[in-house]
């Protein structure tokens, strides 16, 4: 059942860097905003991409990780309480006869807005699914893609699908377990894995010691009892095919950016980024703004300082929309009681 549209004044698609400073820079000047990300978590692209590689270019910031910025980024916005829309994505945007924005998701949930701001990176970040034709039909049961979405069954035959960082870790975190006592297999077509020397040194003694195992093969089919997936069949590099049981299976083969819907929304695009102008970082639709990689204009520079910078100037045009009425003065955090006191800072 559809859930029941949720109004507010601002939309932010997309919970990277970019759309986190928009959250805060709408903030700050009055605006309420709900978030939707793809992703079960926020982060976008820093997360997925390079959560714990070091970034030098972040103004004032010496060093920090992708990590370490989502979560500065996360605690700069916790006096506004954004609502979070996580593991969705938007699928339909429609202009209402008030000038409003119905906006619906893959979850079926709507919202009704005023202003959107796309901070949609370079699309979705969504997983590499298993190509097994037959096995998305325990996608969510038995079949998940992310750890979280791992069910807490004790005794649970895992198989972990990958060879980055996230599966190898996954992988021993999993089979160092003790309360849930999972047995753990670790699969990759090759006996190669791009992980830290730690890590892989942490794996090899695992499999050593008999606390994991290591399946080097590709999937070419499947086995059910009972309607459930029992058994992964595994063709080894000899062209051997042997099953290999399992009731539950953690696909981490990284992920992959798809534009997705932002395609279908009408807004005028240029090598599949949204145009924009450089005053206000408008799309083609007056009340949508883009802002980070998903946009392109003269002398773009995809940087995540010139996300924050794009946030910034979007903002101030949102609230033009939404207080048509009342000028937006420029204001400053060291000065204003205004800001201050939106911020939950004390007035001195």
């Amino acid at each position: 059942m559809p859930a029941h549209p949720l109004e507010t004044d601002a939309l932010i698609i997309g919970a990277g860097p970019a759309g986190l400073f928009a959250a805060f820079e709408l903030g700050l000047l009055g605006i309420n905003a709900h978030m939707v990300d793809a992703l079960p978590y926020v982060g976008g692209q820093c997360i997925e991409l390079y959560p714990d590689k070091p970034i030098y270019d972040i103004p004032g910031t010496p060093a920090t990780t992708g990590r370490q910025l989502v979560a500065s980024l996360l605690e700069q916005i916790k006096p506004f309480n954004t609502p979070m829309h996580l593991g969705q994505q938007v699928s339909v945007i429609e202009k209402q006869n008030d000038a409003r924005f119905k906006v619906t998701s893959t979850k079926q949930q709507s919202f009704i807005c005023k202003t959107i701001v796309i901070a949609a990176g370079v699309g979705a970040f969504l997983p590499k699914k298993l190509s097994v034709s037959g096995l998305e039909a325990f996608e969510g049961t038995q079949i998940f893609y992310h750890l979280n979405q791992l069910p807490a069954t004790q005794n649970q035959r895992i198989t972990v699908v990958g060879s980055e960082d996230a599966a190898v870790q996954a992988a021993i975190d999993l089979s160092q377990n003790t309360h849930q006592n999972y047995k753990v297999t670790l699969l990759h077509r090759r006996d190669v894995f791009n992980a830290p020397p730690d890590s892989l040194s942490t794996l090899r003694d695992l499999v050593t010691s008999g606390k994991m195992k290591l399946s080097i093969g590709q999937i070419a089919g499947f086995d059910t009892e009972k309607a459930q997936l029992s058994a992964l069949q595994v063709t080894d590099v000899n062209g051997v095919t042997a099953p290999l049981p399992t009731d539950t299976v953690l696909v981490l083969q990284g992920l992959s950016p798809k534009l997705g819907p932002v395609a279908d929304w009408g807004l005028a695009l240029e090598r599949k980024q949204l145009n924009v102008d450089t005053e206000k970082f408008q799309t083609s639709e007056n009340g949508i703004f883009a802002v980070g990689d998903i946009n392109t204009y003269p002398g773009k520079k995809k940087l995540i300082v010139s996300g924050f910078h794009e946030a910034t100037l979007a903002a101030f045009a949102a609230a033009e929309i939404i207080f048509p009425n009342t000028p937006t003065q420029l204001q400053y955090t060291t000065t204003s009681t205004q800001l201050l006191k939106r911020l939950g800072r004390a007035i001195e």
